[in-house]
């Protein structure tokens, strides 16, 4: 997709006022209905300049996930800072589909260099890729983050989200489940890891990532928007696996994400990480998978990959 210049925003947006708007406006589009005309996506990418990550906040981070305390950024941290431009773009007055309620269906992320955390960072985000999927619409929000030093590209990301229920005017509904893993039968290995989650852990992984979406607070704002119960974040299952890979992996690669079956706080989540090795016994790629312990039912399936 081709956006017009950036629009260039003074600060980094506070993600909570993002989501006490996306209520207000969700409220005001079922008093008066969606506008005509708003059935295409924004040609237009929002950006902040020289943001530079909180040493604090990055520790807390790295704690919470279980990365290694380090100078460098991990993967996961670089898509929580840019997450609030994101938001933003989500936010738009003719943005055509509710951000509250939004569904993450998968993920994949490019770490092309390590990033420091003195560097001096632009974040870029854009929408694009607006289709149709068996249960709603669908749409990919790009995320890029360059260097202010020099303009070059450190870290891109695509987070594919679903509007569930949500069916545009012109925009087909697919025979296939478009953008989701298809359902295969599914076997639980042994797991080399098991992670106990407690009711907690939404509003932890919210404090350092800014994310207070209510759907991840607690039981009872999570059933007020028609949950059961309160979900762990994606992103904090996606990076704790990536956590667990560890330092076996490469300074630039691929990172990849299927979200399958929400987890619902307290869990416990058991884990496999198995990892390929080249013909000359270097790391190549690991792949991972996460199931609930007690019932076997699969969460989420991924894949970190050397960058060649």
């Amino acid at each position: 997709m081709t956006t017009s210049q950036p629009v260039v925003l003074g600060e980094l947006p506070s993600l909570s006022k993002l989501y006490v708007n996306a209520a207000t406006t969700a409220a005001r589009r079922r008093v008066l209905g969606a506008s005509a005309g708003q059935h295409t996506l924004p040609t237009v990418s929002h950006e902040v300049r020289n943001i530079r990550a909180d040493v604090e906040n990055l520790t807390a981070y790295q704690h919470l996930v279980g990365e290694t305390a380090s100078d460098i950024l991990p993967a996961g941290y670089v898509h929580a800072l840019a997450f609030p431009v994101s938001m933003s773009v989500m936010n738009r007055d003719d943005f055509p589909l509710p951000l509250l309620g939004m569904i993450h269906l998968k993920n994949y992320v490019e770490q092309r260099v390590p990033i420091t955390f003195s560097e001096a960072l632009d974040i870029r985000s854009w929408a694009e890729n607006l289709a149709g999927h068996k249960s709603g619409t669908q749409l990919d929000i790009v995320a890029e983050v360059r260097s202010s030093t020099n303009g070059g590209l450190l870290w891109r990301g695509i987070s594919t989200y679903l509007a569930k229920g949500v069916f545009l005017p012109g925009i087909d509904k697919p025979g296939g489940a478009n953008g989701a893993t298809a359902p295969t039968d599914f076997s639980p290995p042994n797991p080399t890891g098991l992670w106990h989650l407690g009711l907690e852990t939404g509003r932890s992984y919210a404090t350092v990532s800014g994310d207070f979406n209510p759907i991840h607070l607690s039981v009872l704002s999570a059933k007020a928007l028609g949950l059961r119960g309160s979900i762990a974040h994606g992103m904090y299952l996606a990076s704790r696996a990536l956590a667990d890979v560890g330092a076996v992996k490469a300074d630039s690669f691929t990172w990849n994400v299927a979200f399958e079956a929400p987890v619902f706080l307290p869990a416990r989540v058991a884990v496999d990480i198995a990892t390929v090795q080249s013909g000359s016994g270097s790391w190549e790629r690991s792949d991972y998978v996460a199931w609930n312990a007690r019932s076997g039912r699969r969460h989420f399936t991924g894949s970190v990959a050397a960058l060649g």
